[in-house]
């Protein structure tokens, strides 16, 4: 690097960020790192940023070095800013941390005392915490959280930005950079989650389901905040601007709660049972996922290992010939058409239907026959039938997978037992809970009811958020 006078600012172009000169006494100001330095007035948060210099200050102190040394110094000062008082002896700050060695509890401290997070009084000797390390202490809360939160899971991350936001609110003390950053997590959340839709996966779509209904429940719980700062922001502008953002964040990422209900139907209808024993490719896929050694599977079901053959170019490039010359196909040749024949006897033969769809249809047909248009009926009497102790595990299987064609606009149309259930004025609503059942193959059972479509409420009610399953 070129050797700069002492005193002489330093050109854009000429420093690294990473060089001694870059971080030492020559660079003053962080405008040294701008191209222009007018850029740097017009940045609101920059001006801010400078405008607090004990803040970076004490940052910059308490973050500065490797990671050992971060954790370290972070750990001491949450704890002494969780202590109630307001005065720290140097006796009880040496009872708190007896189990440090002297000197690295030392050191802490005296970086603690350099950056302003600790006021040390030698007629008194104790220690006192400032402001300003009061406000580093909010900062740093996460941290000081019992529960390590989830890589995968954003309610933690979430809860805290909404309780700023609802906190301030509270005091009258929104900002419009606390809105933006709420703003910036929805937008990340909806994006995540249409990822997961448009995968195909059910493990993922069921998982980010999952993680869908807690960020739900958390934005429910500060929906009415979160109005009172769209209709309490007129006058400020930014503050107005990143209120109505938000605002639509919140609405797209509630609406996603129908996609979620349309694509997990539309999985439920692809799931294909394996013949009659009630197994589906669900559960093939789970057990895959979670079977140990997959490899063992294919042992002696090869025969023999292929080989490597090793061809010089000259020889590739004639097998490449022959088979241009080869694989030319011929010129079409004129033929005549063959002379008639007399077609041969066939007959057409369906697939016959399982007796159990049959055995169901006759099942709602007499519920509705018997005058109880208006009844609720469990949806266990339906899936166990008539004769429940002889009811088989793959029977109730089929019948739950024929559930959702009640009222299914596309099979309504087909003709058939398959058309005639989907007609039946009956349906079904699952329950996010299971029941223990004392039968010989059926252990625990989704819970739900069949309504009479006389029966069901005339506006649409809000699609569930919880998914049944099968025992």
């Amino acid at each position: 690097m070129r050797a700069v006078p002492e005193g002489a600012g330093l050109a854009p172009a000429e420093f690294d960020l990473h060089s001694p000169e870059a971080t030492g006494a020559q660079v003053a100001t962080v405008v040294d790192f701008f191209r222009d330095a007018d850029a740097a007035s017009d940045s609101p948060l920059l001006w801010s940023l400078t405008h607090q210099p004990q803040i970076t200050h004490a940052l910059s102190g308490l973050f500065h070095g490797n990671a050992a040394l971060v954790q370290l110094r972070v750990w001491v000062f949450l704890q002494l800013a969780s202590q109630g008082d307001a005065q720290l002896p140097r006796e009880t700050i040496d009872e708190m941390f007896h189990a440090l060695r002297p000197e690295a509890l030392e050191t802490v401290l005296k970086r603690f005392r350099d950056v302003g997070l600790l006021v040390w009084d030698e007629s008194l000797r104790i220690y006192t915490l400032p402001p300003i390390a009061q406000r580093v202490a909010a900062m740093l809360a996460p941290l000081a959280s019992e529960t390590v939160p989830d890589a995968d899971d954003d309610s933690a991350e979430l809860a805290a930005l909404l309780g700023q936001v609802v906190g301030a609110n509270q005091l009258g003390a929104v900002d419009a950079g606390q809105v933006r950053l709420l703003h910036a997590q929805l937008a990340r959340l909806h994006g995540e989650f249409a990822d997961a839709i448009a995968s195909g996966s059910e493990f993922r779509l069921r998982e980010a389901r999952k993680r869908y209904d807690r960020a739900a429940t958390l934005i429910d719980r500060a929906s009415e905040t979160i109005t009172a700062i769209i209709s309490n922001s007129h006058g400020h502008v930014v503050l107005e601007r990143a209120a109505r953002g938000m605002g639509q964040a919140q609405s797209k990422l509630l609406a996603m709660a129908s996609q979620f209900n349309r694509a997990l139907q539309q999985m439920d209808r692809q799931r294909v049972t394996l013949g009659t024993t009630g197994i589906t490719s669900t559960d093939v896929k789970r057990w895959l996922q979670s079977a140990p050694g997959l490899h063992r599977l294919i042992d002696g079901a090869i025969g023999c290992t292929t080989s490597l053959a090793t061809l010089a170019q000259h020889e590739l490039l004639d097998v490449v010939e022959a088979e241009f010359e080869r694989d030319r196909p011929a010129p079409l040749q004129d033929e005549a058409l063959p002379a008639s024949q007399e077609a041969p006897e066939g007959s057409l033969k369906a697939v016959a239907l399982p007796v159990e769809l049959t055995d169901l249809n006759t099942l709602l047909a007499g519920w509705v026959g018997d005058g109880e248009e208006a009844g609720v009926h469990a949806v266990a009497d339906a899936l166990l039938g008539s004769n429940p102790a002889d009811t088989r595990y793959a029977q109730v299987a089929y019948r739950a997978q024929l559930m959702p064609l009640l009222g299914d606009p596309q099979a309504e149309v087909l003709p058939g037992a398959t058309g005639a259930f989907a007609r039946q004025p009956w349906r079904v609503q699952w329950l996010a809970t299971q029941k223990r059942i004392r039968h010989p193959q059926v252990e625990l059972l989704s819970q739900g009811t069949l309504v009479p479509v006389g029966a069901l409420p005339t506006e649409p009610s809000e699609p569930a958020k919880e998914t049944h399953t099968h025992g």
